[in-house]
């Protein structure tokens, strides 16, 4: 009987991945592609949309090789990162600026200071920040020659990466996002869940630029690029990764480590508020259901650990970090806050800088090391901090556990210091590669591979618990220390 395979499309920050599942969710066979980053300026940071497109078809023809039965395709990717192309050619008018860029934040102090954030943050969940596609999509409009009266013209098209994918998979046919990339824009309306004219109009986005927003599962077309398969699932990586994990109940919680961290919590059919600098946002729609979501994003996780090895060189490979924090000598008051972009929740600083503080002279590369995945899981306890007080309020219980996914909770070392920072139990599924298995669920939902939701919950499989083993007065006084750091680098200090 012909196996009917399920073809997941990852494009993340740093890599490009395709990986293929049977019909029980369960990986066959996987490729990746790095992906080259392009830094023009001090804070800027751009992508080359079309090496994007071309490693994506590299990708899925490679897992695809020797299988002909593929029954659908699921896409997940980094969000906000934004690609500005030719309606008729394909070809974008410029390099996609990826959501870790600082250009615009001139432009977002410039918003805040004539009284737009609170506004902002009612329409659509999100605080002013460079991070979302917006103020992006708005430079490029106004700094590439000719863009704004091509766009006001219907000449060009806007996606975040999804949209890209799908129209160039199509061959042009279908210029659509789903509801989750479209919540990471600043220019949707999170209780209608339609394009806002009046934030459109605050960024001077001509709504002929605007993909058509669909649910997480259905209809995205075809991929004629790929012999003609269904492209049924769509979702934003940090809510694909929700989904993956299986996060289906108001006040389950999972967080991701890959180029940055990022916590998300389901909080139902009605959109939330947070009082506590953290963002509302969707996470997930089908068959016109809405599931909304709480979530706080670090914008330095495993891009700490990429630049130890390709910055500083203490590293071969990424691999190689555990067994050196292994061997760190205890280093009191020694500090890595990896600002290197700023700093995302809940401090929203884009002009912080990273900075390596309390160094003596017997620090080494294996207590950097060590202070640097110390700075990922002192990130997260920020992040529970704010989101515990933001459940409260919202009258759900605070989580008795963390999933996690991502590349680096493969780090027994790193999961068992997460536990012990933050104090929560840690678990870690049988599956970590959640985001693309999330994509995969959405597209063999949408294609009656999978009945619903309890049929994809059951299929979530723990791999190992990790518990803390540190006592909270000493977690307590090394996470005050934390803050102090955090303090030093932030610029107003």
């Amino acid at each position: 009987m012909a196996q009917d395979f399920i073809l997941a499309i990852d494009q993340g920050t740093t890599s490009t991945r395709a990986i293929l599942f049977d019909a029980d969710a369960r990986p066959v066979a996987t490729h990746a592609v790095e992906l080259r980053q392009i830094y023009p300026a001090n804070g800027w940071v751009e992508h080359d949309a079309e090496e994007i497109w071309q490693a994506t078809l590299a990708c899925c023809r490679a897992v695809m090789k020797d299988r002909g039965d593929v029954a659908t395709i699921g896409i997940t990717n980094q969000r906000e990162t934004s690609v500005v192309w030719d309606r008729a050619t394909g070809v974008p008018i410029h390099n996609a600026i990826v959501w870790q860029d600082r250009r615009t934040a001139d432009r977002c102090r410039e918003l805040k200071a004539l009284g737009w954030e609170e506004k902002v943050a009612a329409k659509t969940g999100l605080l002013l920040d460079p991070y979302f596609s917006a103020t992006k999509l708005q430079w490029v409009l106004d700094h590439v020659p000719g863009a704004r009266a091509r766009a006001e013209r219907g000449e060009l098209c806007f996606g975040t990466i999804d949209s890209w994918l799908i129209y160039k998979l199509t061959g042009g046919k279908v210029h659509a996002t789903d509801v989750t990339n479209a919540s990471r824009t600043m220019l949707l309306d999170l209780k209608s869940l339609e394009w806002d004219d009046e934030m459109c109009a605050l960024f001077g986005v001509p709504a002929a630029m605007l993909p058509e927003v669909r649910d997480c599962a259905g209809d995205f077309g075809v991929a004629d690029a790929l012999g003609g398969i269904p492209i049924r699932g769509v979702a934003g990586d940090q809510q694909a990764a929700a989904f993956g994990q299986a996060c289906f109940k108001p006040g389950d919680v999972k967080s991701t480590y890959g180029t940055g961290c990022f916590a998300l919590v389901n909080t139902g059919g009605t959109m939330p508020s947070s009082a506590n600098r953290l963002l509302a946002t969707s996470g997930y729609r089908i068959a016109g259901d809405m599931a909304y979501a709480i979530e706080g994003s670090i914008f330095i996780a495993g891009a700490v650990v990429q630049w130890l090895r390709d910055a500083l060189g203490v590293i071969r490979s990424a691999e190689e970090i555990e067994a050196l924090a292994k061997t760190a000598k205890p280093a009191e008051g020694l500090y890595f806050v990896p600002a290197f972009t700023g700093l995302g929740a809940p401090y929203w600083d884009p002009d912080a800088r990273g900075a390596i503080m309390g160094l003596t002279r017997d620090v080494g590369a294996a207590e950097i090391a060590r202070a640097a995945l110390d700075s990922v899981c002192y990130q997260t306890r920020d992040l529970l901090e704010a989101m515990g007080r933001d459940m409260k309020t919202a009258g759900l219980d605070a989580p008795a556990a963390l999933k996690v996914d991502g590349g680096m909770v493969r780090n027994d070392w790193f999961c068992q210091r997460l536990a012990d920072l933050t104090g929560l139990p840690v678990d870690r599924p049988k599956v970590t590669e959640t985001t693309a298995l999330g994509a995969a669920y959405l597209a063999g939902l949408a294609s009656g591979l999978f009945k619903n939701t309890d049929d994809i919950a059951k299929r979530w499989a723990l791999d190992r618990r990790f518990e803390p083993a540190t006592i909270a007065t000493t977690r307590d006084a090394l996470y005050d220390g934390w803050l102090k750091a955090v303090g030093r680098t932030r610029s107003q200090a």
